[in-house]
């Protein structure tokens, strides 16, 4: 059992003491500060099972991860809103202090993707907020011809993400936003996707995350690709852990684990593809049914460290 005795988790604790005190979460030079000091924190390699914890710990790693993801929703909306000010939004995305990181994790998730999916016509990205980054670095730089729909619940942050790319050329006519709760996107929609970015902070707990997992493995295609975004080692303080057992009704391909200044692990699943009964009834033998991302063939890993390839689970 992990307890105070560990001495990040002393540490960690010590900070989310200071941070649940704060009366706002908006960046400023105190709120900047704590978190920059957790950041650090829990960016090196580190020894720690959080399944282990014990039940005081949980109750705060658990409030800690909320509290990051208030203090980076409010983030995000702060600096989209300065970007929404300028002529040219997208010319000045550097001013976004985690710029550099989102350009770096978005070249990881398009490398992973592209062992399983070379050219997806159409993605989805649950989850996008009012800064939608990962959408506009992809379709800017990687997935250059993709068509983006980006999914939120919240109306204001569909709004100022709307606004910030609404005067380019190209992006505003790839990129659609959607007011809704993905739990009320069926299939009819969702199946025509060949690619389904969840992002870190859609469910906050486990069992939230689980929930939106097994309606996306309702309703997406039959071989089409979800891309999600976890956490390792003590970054589990920071966002929800997704395990490979999580996943039921998908095939993990990859999941692998940053070890520089990108937080983020990442998941990558195939959703099982389904059996033509007809075609097996006529003693021909099973079909799968697969989008064109979704051909079953060997995986040929990347050569990157902390890559693991995990048994798929259906």
């Amino acid at each position: 059992m992990v307890c105070l005795r560990d001495p990040l988790v002393q540490k960690v604790c010590e900070l989310y003491d200071e941070i649940s005190k704060l009366e706002n979460l908006s960046p400023s030079k105190d709120v900047d500060t704590l978190f920059i000091q957790l950041v650090a924190t829990c960016i090196p390699p580190y020894p720690i099972d959080v399944t282990r914890l014990c039940t005081k710990i949980k109750r705060i790693r658990n409030n800690l991860i909320r509290l990051c993801g208030q203090a980076e929703g409010l983030m995000e909306k702060h600096y989209s809103t300065l970007l929404g000010s300028f002529e040219s939004p997208l010319d000045h995305l550097d001013l976004f202090p985690y710029y550099s990181n989102y350009l770096k994790l978005s070249r990881l998730e398009f490398d992973l993707l592209s062992q399983h999916c070379s050219n997806p016509g159409r993605v989805a990205f649950v989850g996008s907020g009012p800064l939608p980054l990962t959408s506009i670095v992809l379709a800017s730089h990687h997935l250059t011809s993709t068509v983006f729909h980006n999914y939120d619940i919240d109306a204001s942050a569909n709004s100022m993400a709307m606004k910030l790319v609404e005067s380019h050329p190209n992006l505003s006519k790839r990129m659609e936003f959607h007011t809704t709760d993905i739990m009320n996107v069926s299939a009819a929609a969702l199946k025509d996707y060949d690619v389904v970015f969840l992002a870190a902070l859609v469910g906050m707990e486990i069992e939230e995350k689980i929930h939106v997992i097994k309606h996306l493995a309702k309703h997406m295609a039959p071989g089409a690709i979800l891309m999600l975004r976890s956490a390792h080692g003590a970054r589990a303080f920071l966002y929800p852990v997704v395990e490979p057992h999580d996943l039921q009704g998908f095939e993990v391909l990859t999941v692998y684990h940053p070890t520089d200044e990108v937080i983020n692990s990442v998941v990558v699943a195939r959703k099982c593809p389904k059996l033509m009964h007809s075609v097996v009834d006529q003693g021909l033998g099973p079909l799968m049914l697969c989008s064109k991302c979704g051909e079953i063939e060997g995986f040929n890993p990347l050569s990157q460290m902390n890559m693991v390839v995990k048994d798929h689970i259906c």
